[in-house]
């Protein structure tokens, strides 16, 4: 079975309000993301149907049924209801892939308040910054992870609670912590918080060129689009096993990772395990699956692995692919198609609208390199950088631009209203990307506009580096820019100038290095430390960036007459 209709069909007469009548909607009723994604499926008749297949590197396996997830998350919400949290309160989640970090979003849902899902691999420092500007009440964690929560919590007045899955081993609990296991009592009845369309429902934080992340506070209306954009492009249907390669930490993994597999009632898989081509494809064996949501960067990785090894695994389960998080090039939809028989479908969007907004869309003709087209319902263009108007010439490159209204837009920046505005111009909302549409409509990315960093399908904000650069014992002046990376696209790399008494040697950007994986993350982490006399900058002062990308990446260094001493 498949949910594909063609692209011209599902254009014809589209409305938000065929999911609105799909999952029972009607406007300003109730509407709970946690509820639709558990207690909905089981009176659907289908609690013990399969909702979650887990298994961790170490090869343990979990598996639990939509009735599970629903007691399972009233049990969550019932224990944070004890704490004294409520509706709005914002509860963090900051697990590695494990089975509470899925049922909890769910939970915390039901009671109303604010899920905020913070990648598990984040150093102290990025913890602190998001945590501090989200005021967040309590923080649902790992015992290796509590230990990071701990260097900072006398800078966070606001955070009451510290909670531990996994307490066994802690020998003593230290202050504001508290041990708590999901399956320790079943709750079989919970009031729900009755949310509105417009209830807020999880706050995304995501990195800037010019300030520090911004929390994306999304609502529970935005079930409707992430409801149907899964129904239609990632195409599936009950009886598929789903995999989404996303971690929630990042909005793939909770918009398409979570609430979208759970509100169509999917049995989905969760592999919490580092990355290889093995491991990837004997879990894809194992369990079956059958549609694939993953990300350029580890498509690259499998295509470097060679097209022996995935003749070793029996792959004919797969029936669709699709991709997220950067530019899908062409090599990579041409090498799918050769080794599992299926092209991957590129799918473009971003944590600010929270579900796809272009993509190939199943049964529509691909064009490998090529993001597809708008979703029905999504009306986009390119305009021009200068007023904003669109441009109607096929091949012009523009600003990628969507005309606001679509049910899983964001509705503010955190305590930031003054940047959220800037991002509308002219009536359009612009995402910060570039792109080309050709005579057939289709769309074509060509890069951001701006500094950001998108290494792996994650975004890093030059910014946030360069402020923990600064930190560093022998980091004087410091400026980040991306470098080309044969698997990421693009990685951080880092120009310092030292402080006096310093010298340069491979110990000190180790060091450097570490430095800043241990303050923010890995990612984050500069993968090449080049040290100059001086950095460029304008007659004004500031760094510009922009010369230091050009000659990483062979581009013309354009105009140079605000630099200083040119």
């Amino acid at each position: 079975m498949s949910n594909i209709g063609s692209y011209e069909e599902r254009l014809k007469n589209f409305d938000w309000s065929i999911a609105e009548k799909e999952l029972g909607y009607k406007e300003g009723g109730v509407i709970n993301i946690g509820w639709y994604c558990s207690d909905r499926i089981c009176k659907m008749g289908n609690g013990d149907k399969t909702a979650l297949l887990w298994e961790n590197a170490a090869g343990e396996e979990k598996r639990y049924t939509y009735n599970d997830i629903r007691v399972f998350s009233n049990s969550i919400a019932t224990f944070l209801r004890r704490l004294g949290l409520k509706n709005e309160d914002r509860v963090c989640l900051f697990m590695d892939r494990i089975p509470e970090l899925y049922i909890g979003l769910v939970g915390i849902l039901k009671i109303g308040a604010i899920a905020q899902p913070l990648f598990s691999a984040f150093g102290d420092e990025s913890l602190f910054i998001r945590l501090e500007n989200a005021g967040t009440s309590a923080i649902i964690t790992q015992r290796k992870h509590a230990l990071k929560v701990r260097k900072i919590i006398n800078r966070l007045p606001d955070l009451k609670h510290i909670i531990i899955v996994d307490h066994d081993g802690i020998k003593e609990l230290k202050e504001k912590e508290i041990a708590f296991s999901m399956e320790a009592e079943r709750v079989e009845e919970l009031e729900l918080f009755p949310t509105k369309a417009e209830s807020p429902s999880l706050l995304h934080y995501t990195s800037g060129t010019t300030g520090m992340p911004k929390g994306v506070q999304h609502v529970h209306y935005s079930l409707i689009s992430q409801y149907l954009t899964a129904k239609w492009v990632l195409d599936i249907t009950e009886n598929d096993i789903y995999w989404c390669t996303a971690d929630p930490g990042w909005v793939t993994g909770t918009s398409y990772g979570i609430i979208a597999p759970w509100a169509l009632g999917v049995t989905q898989c969760v592999l919490d395990s580092g990355f290889s081509a093995e491991i990837w494809y004997r879990f894809i064996q194992k369990y079956k699956v059958t549609v694939w949501y993953s990300a350029p960067t580890a498509i690259r990785s499998l295509m470097k692995a060679g097209d022996q090894i995935v003749r070793q695994f029996d792959l004919s389960c797969l029936r669709h692919l699709i991709s997220v998080g950067e530019p899908l090039n062409a090599e990579a939809v041409v090498w799918s198609e050769k080794v599992f028989g299926l092209p991957f479908h590129d799918s473009y969007w971003q944590t600010e609208t929270g579900s796809i907004m272009i993509t190939n869309f199943p049964g529509m003709k691909i064009k490998p390199g090529s993001m597809g087209k708008p979703f029905p319902g999504i009306t986009s263009t390119v305009v021009k950088p200068e007023t904003f108007e669109p441009i109607h010439e096929p091949g012009v490159i523009g600003l990628i631009a969507f005309r606001p209204g679509w049910p899983a837009m964001m509705r503010t920046y955190w305590k930031n209203e003054e940047t959220y505005n800037g991002k509308f111009k002219n009536g359009w909302y612009l995402p910060g990307d570039r792109a080309r549409i050709d005579t057939d409509g289709y769309f074509w990315f060509i890069g951001r506009d701006d500094d950001i960093i998108n290494t792996a399908g994650h975004l890093v904000s030059p910014f946030e580096v360069e402020s923990a650069l600064l930190e560093h014992p022998a980091v004087a002046e410091s400026a980040v820019v991306s470098k080309p990376d044969e698997i990421n696209m693009e990685v951080v790399k880092a120009f310092v100038t030292l402080k006096p008494g310093f010298t340069v040697s491979e110990e000190l950007e180790l060091d450097i290095m570490n430095f800043i994986r241990r303050k923010l993350s890995s990612l984050a982490m500069p993968q090449e430390v080049e040290y100059v006399d001086s950095l460029p900058k304008t007659r004004s002062g500031k760094i510009m960036r922009r010369l230091l990308h050009a000659k990483e990446w062979g581009e013309e260094i354009g105009d140079v007459s605000t630099l200083e001493n040119d």
